[in-house]
């Protein structure tokens, strides 16, 4: 029997989506987050941040309620804190996944031949609440302090050296954003062309969640006919988006959203397999915590400029039609093509 707490969270996605295509807006990971309510959000005893799925579940529930900060609480948590939670208020379900290990005797034995261990993950629910459902509560935890933002329309050296020091080589050339597998690098329009630094940084972010997949590191992408079928190019788009939303929303940059098209093809994945969102969030967290285990790894910056032998290279590719994996275009077309020839998108 199918999980219905996977069926739960596809019903609020799929909710989210088709209300997007309907009104033309975008889907809550696409954030100006500047807007601090909307950040990473947190518990507000132990300071973690919450991951994954549950992310996407708070932002929602935060965006309904029009809570002005990120910070929440279990019933508990809140009572031990001195306060409590104000009668009437609805809390928020979160999830937590457990991985269980069994012999086939169903026994705990870790000491047994790991060939004979089955293991079972377990998915537990917990529900929390935003500070402002509760009273009574600590000031430093009812009413803590908003991070500084930082915003501008310039180069941010920061984020320049997070991507430099995860390993990633950028080369701002040409008039394409994409991920070119065959040199290692990800190619980026000049910083110039782009609107804002925002839609620089978006972009960039998104063809670095691309660049985590390959095979040299996440390989997500070496099983291209895996879980998701034919369906598996939609399933990487969303893990990119998700992984761009992730840290623009920590490197308070706004969001954007690169594949509005991609949505009806997103809709069309979970609605066939209700645990396709968890699967694709959290590969999306694994990204970032990929990313961010590059940082403590490699100290020493890598940022690649512009330079001629890569834009020789870019350019021999361009010519034999593989210098972007994405192929946007074509698949922008052959999706348009099918919609309105009522032909299933082949995604």
């Amino acid at each position: 029997m199918a999980n219905p707490i996977y069926r739960d969270v596809t019903i609020k996605i799929i909710e989210e989506l088709k209300t997007a295509l309907a009104t033309g807006t975008k889907p809550v990971w696409v954030q100006p987050w500047s807007r601090i309510n909307l950040a990473i959000p947190r518990n507000a005893a132990t300071g973690r941040k919450y991951s994954g799925v549950n992310v996407v579940l708070i932002w929602l529930a935060t965006r309904a309620a029009d809570w002005k900060a990120p910070y929440f609480l279990t019933f508990k948590q809140a009572l031990e804190l001195g306060g409590h939670v104000r009668k009437g208020e609805h809390g928020t379900k979160i999830y937590f996944v457990k991985d269980l290990a069994f012999t086939e005797d169903g026994q705990d034995e870790p000491q047994v031949d790991e060939r004979a261990v089955r293991h079972v993950r377990m998915l537990k629910t917990f529900t929390v609440f935003n500070v402002q459902q509760c009273d009574n509560l600590p000031a430093h935890i009812a009413a803590p302090p908003a991070p500084a933002v930082r915003h501008s329309d310039g180069r941010d050296p920061l984020i320049d050296d997070f991507v430099a020091t995860a390993g990633a080589k950028v080369v701002e050339d040409g008039d394409k954003a994409c991920f070119v597998p065959a040199l290692d690098l990800i190619r980026m329009p000049p910083f110039a062309s782009f609107s804002s630094a925002a839609a620089f940084y978006a972009t960039e972010f998104h063809e670095l969640g691309h660049w985590t997949g390959d095979g040299r590191r996440l390989a997500r992408r070496e099983l291209p006919e895996g879980r998701f079928g034919d369906r598996q190019y939609a399933a990487e788009e969303w893990i990119a988006e998700l992984t761009s939303a992730f840290l623009c929303c920590e490197f308070i940059v706004d969001g954007d959203l690169r594949h509005a098209e991609y949505m009806a093809g997103w809709i069309d994945l979970i609605e066939h397999d209700d645990r396709a969102f968890f699967t694709i969030v959290s590969k999306a967290q694994a990204a970032v915590d990929f990313l961010r285990g590059q940082i403590l790894k490699e100290p020493t910056p890598t940022y690649v400029a512009p330079f001629t032998d890569v834009s020789e290279r870019l350019g021999e590719l361009e010519d034999e039609g593989s210098a972007c994996e994405d192929k946007e275009a074509d698949r922008i077309d052959e999706y348009q093509h099918r919609a309105s020839s009522n032909e299933e998108p082949a995604l």
